[in-house]
């Protein structure tokens, strides 16, 4: 039996209390365009990064015996590809292309040219 002098037993934390129930955890929610411009962005850029890197793969297979200058001629258009593949990323965004992140753009070109010089 409990003794009327007891104080009632403490509720464990794990169970709910249908007193004081827990407050809903303030998560905002995209849009639809929202999302469906992130997935758009996404995709164009890793879409035209493989391909700038495809052409630096390109460049490296070339072999010694093509022209003098192909090997460079495709490292330099990956760069070209590269930064344009950046910048429809922040247009896909609707944001100023125009930024320090097009230097991102380069990193095929740079792999490339540390591979071939």
């Amino acid at each position: 039996m409990t003794q009327p002098d007891s104080p009632p037993a403490k509720r464990r934390k794990h169970l709910m209390d249908p007193a004081n129930p827990r407050p809903q955890a303030s998560r905002q929610s995209m849009s639809m365009s929202s999302v469906q411009r992130w997935v758009m962005s996404v995709l164009a850029v890793t879409t035209i990064g493989h391909f700038s890197a495809g052409l630096v793969l390109a460049a490296l297979f070339l072999g010694d015996n093509a022209q003098p200058g192909a090997q460079i001629g495709l490292v330099v258009i990956a760069g070209v590809v590269g930064v344009l593949g950046v910048a429809a990323g922040f247009l896909i965004h609707q944001k100023s292309p125009l930024t320090p992140w097009l230097v991102l753009g380069l990193l095929p070109a740079a792999v490339g040219l540390y591979f071939i010089l």
